[in-house]
């Protein structure tokens, strides 16, 4: 499944690429922000780093059985430093559709546009 990010920043273009692919496992308005995450990841190329910033929360997600509803991202000399926000996993109530099992470089693309907004676009395995 395709997601896409759009900020005024890399960072929030990184922020709701995240919060996309948490929309394709259940409704993020069903994830209460209880507990938070810090992540850190880094790469030299920014599509990379996107890739990584996505597989990481897709790690946290899967080892702590959580999901994530808000996020907030400082991208800062080729690394990531995060924290996403979120509950663990209530099956009953946030009743997840699909099991994201990473992010992939198909379409994969991070970019400013002429106005001036950032695009972060890949493609996820689920």
């Amino acid at each position: 499944m395709g997601i896409v990010g759009v900020g005024n920043t890399l960072a929030e273009a990184f922020e709701q690429a995240a919060l996309a692919m948490t929309a394709i496992i259940t409704d993020p308005e069903r994830i209460a922000p209880e507990l938070k995450v810090e992540i850190r990841c880094g790469d030299l190329d920014v599509e990379l780093l996107f890739v990584d910033w996505l597989n990481a929360l897709i790690y946290e997600m899967s080892s702590n059985r959580m999901l994530f509803c808000r996020f907030e991202v400082n991208v800062m000399d080729h690394r990531i430093e995060a924290t996403a926000w979120g509950e663990k996993i209530d099956v009953a109530r946030h009743q997840p559709v699909v099991e994201i099992k990473g992010a992939t470089y198909t379409a994969l693309r991070v970019y400013r546009d002429d106005d001036g907004f950032w695009h972060a676009q890949t493609v996820v395995d689920v």
